[in-house]
């Protein structure tokens, strides 16, 4: 399946399109929030395994405001591009934005996920409702095999 195209702004506010990304392997994961525990370990994750990541391009994006991502990013050193999804469209477009149960309360938000597309712009492999432990590990070796 092609990946839904878009663009968004990222932490510094530039413009940032799945395109300009064409002919590289792009890791694009959704969070829910900047700096809870398990969107923290999931960045730190990514961040860590990017020498094994052979290259590819890796993307976060959440619903969190340009001053929330650059926080997130200058604390935990993240060398990757955090976007801002403000309106939820993006998040739609690839089926994350969805109503979630939390202590009995019904909301709409993200749900962890993460899309490997391949240099043609084409969905590769897909993990959806990502549990954090062990994710990374799956997301290098599909990234390298």
């Amino acid at each position: 399946m092609l990946a839904p195209t878009f663009t968004l702004p990222n932490q510094n506010g530039d413009m940032i399109s799945l395109e300009q990304y064409r002919g590289q392997k792009v890791v694009l994961y959704f969070y829910p929030k900047d700096s809870t525990p398990g969107c923290t370990t999931e960045a730190c994750d990514f961040r860590d395994a990017m020498p094994k990541l052979s290259g590819a391009v890796v993307i976060g994006i959440s619903a969190d405001s340009q001053k929330k991502h650059q926080n997130f990013i200058n604390k935990h050193e993240l060398p990757f591009d955090l976007l801002v999804d403000a309106d939820h469209e993006v998040s739609e477009l690839y089926g994350v934005w969805q109503l979630k149960k939390n202590y009995g309360k019904e909301y709409y938000g993200i749900v962890r996920s993460t899309f490997l597309i391949n240099e043609d712009g084409y969905i590769e492999q897909e993990w959806r409702s990502v549990k954090v432990n062990g994710h990374v590990d799956e997301v290098v070796a599909a990234v390298t095999s």
